[in-house]
């Protein structure tokens, strides 16, 4: 399946607030896409649609339909919290759990049940390696997890995710709250785990989203503008709204 994600006409209001309008968008499997445009036009909007955050605002009303690897996450039958553990979400701060850096990680394991100590350590283990921090943690793992600088407190909250398997891994400025060091360690996190899995973030940072991204899509007032290549949409956008907004023209 060449599409991990098809988003199909999608409306959704905040009461009578209409805050996406009729957006169609075909995600790559085991690629980056960068979700870009000024602030309030309905980026993270989009991005909590694909794991049903928006479910949790009261007054919200989505339209249209969202298949996830051929499935319909809004059909009658879906279960939110499987959802949920496939499609993963990175939020701009870290936000790890006031418990140990071993605790973080197996937390979703023990919800599940059913897993024995020894699989919950390998994969502890398994994770922190994916998420580059098990040479620095290995010997604090009984650390709160809360004592760790804001770089490994959002890459454990990422190890957080690997431990229940997502398919999808959705980041909101995952590098809003970091310094440039800092940063850099994320982005370089987010091109080895997308050999593996498929990333979509919101950026405000254009030079972040010419970076890192496979894809880009440009959004405005709620509005799909334009979507395609990053490279292309960098260096010869279709609209004129997506160039004005990249030049620093607009936004």
């Amino acid at each position: 399946m060449k599409h991990v994600v098809e988003i199909q006409g999608i409306d959704l209001f905040y009461t009578a607030f209409h805050a996406l309008k009729n957006v169609n968008l075909s995600i790559e499997k085991q690629k980056i896409t960068a979700l870009i445009g000024p602030s309030g036009c309905g980026k993270s909007t989009l991005l909590r649609v694909l794991n049903r955050m928006n479910d949790l605002i009261p007054g919200c009303r989505v339209t249209g339909n969202i298949l996830i690897e051929g499935r319909d996450i809004y059909g009658k039958d879906t279960d939110v919290c499987e959802l949920r553990k496939k499609v993963g979400m990175v939020f701009q701060r870290p936000n790890p759990f006031p418990l140990s850096i071993r605790d973080n990680i197996s937390f979703g394991l023990k919800v599940e049940g059913g897993h024995s100590s020894s699989f919950i350590d390998e994969t502890v283990e398994k994770c922190l390696r994916d998420a580059w921090l098990w040479d620095n943690l290995k010997d604090k793992l009984n650390s709160p997890a809360l004592d760790l600088p804001l770089d490994q407190q959002q890459r454990l909250c990422v190890a957080r995710l690997l431990a229940v398997k997502p398919n999808v891994i959705l980041m909101d400025e995952p590098c809003s709250a970091l310094d440039p060091i800092s940063t850099a360690k994320i982005e370089e996190l987010m091109l080895e785990l997308v050999k593996d899995y498929s990333i979509i973030i919101v950026t405000h940072n254009m030079q972040q989203a010419s970076r890192i991204s496979d894809f880009s899509a440009y959004m405005l007032l709620g509005e799909m503008v334009e979507y395609g290549i990053t490279k292309q949409i960098f260096s010869n956008p279709c609209d004129k709204r997506t160039e004005d907004y990249i030049t620093g023209r607009y936004g």
